[in-house]
């Protein structure tokens, strides 16, 4: 062909009946874990710093978030000790955002997130530029303070989302319970709603018939680490 020539491009292949998507044309999901804890039931330790493992415990959070399927460019609400976290765990490719309004509750840390995915470009940390906010279709939240909550939870409500759903929850023993995802036109909703220690609590009251629950039981466990009895869900033998 002479250089000239013009080049048409090939049709795009259709795809056979029932044929999964490829994995880069599939609704980006983030990740965002809420970390801003100070622990104030522990002592005042911070919840993010919590050994696991001899690593910080957001580590693990940031681990099943990108294990369970969500972008690699996983967002972290950071509030106490907010630099000693940033110093000692390791948060490469995460995208971190500060709440200065931590001791407020989890409903600043909620809405803190919420901005950060919003407003953050696309092309974010992550191979081949992969989408840190912009362009996704989905935020699924994830509490630092719950080391039962690993991959596979998060895989399945991430299926749940690319199956259809707009308003997804793990169950326990149906009980909802976290992580939550929340489609993109939800999140506004939420942000405004999402006050004191609640979260997204209201939101969800006020959605029930929307939400679709999808039990994790079998593979996680949404225990979460209030008091210092609770510092047993750290051993991973216990």
């Amino acid at each position: 062909m002479a250089a000239t020539s013009p080049i048409t491009p090939a049709p795009p292949r259709a795809k056979a009946a029932g044929e999964a998507p490829r994995a880069a044309e599939r609704p980006a999901v983030i990740a965002l874990v809420l970390a801003a804890g100070g622990g104030r039931r522990l002592g005042g330790r911070p919840k993010a710093l919590l050994d696991h493992g001899g690593r910080p415990l957001v580590e693990r959070a940031v681990r099943a978030a990108r294990a369970g399927g969500c972008a690699p460019a996983v967002h972290v609400v950071l509030g106490a000790a907010a630099e000693r976290v940033r110093e000692r765990a390791d948060l490469a490719g995460c995208v971190v955002a500060d709440n200065p309004d931590w001791a407020t509750g989890m409903g600043s840390s909620l809405r803190a997130g919420l901005a950060s995915v919003r407003d953050a470009p696309r092309g974010g940390p992550g191979p081949g530029g992969s989408p840190s906010g912009a362009g996704a279709s989905a935020v699924l939240v994830l509490l630092v303070d719950q080391p039962g909550v690993g991959a596979e939870a998060v895989a399945r409500v991430v299926r749940a989302h690319r199956a259809g759903a707009g308003l997804v929850a793990a169950a326990y023993e149906g009980r909802r319970g976290h992580p939550v995802l929340f489609a993109r036109q939800h999140w506004a909703q939420v942000a405004a709603l999402a006050r004191g220690d609640r979260g997204a609590r209201d939101f969800l009251r006020a959605h029930a018939a929307e939400l679709t629950l999808v039990e994790c039981a079998d593979v996680a466990s949404c225990a979460d680490i209030d008091t210092p009895a609770d510092l047993r869900l750290l051993d991973p033998d216990r």
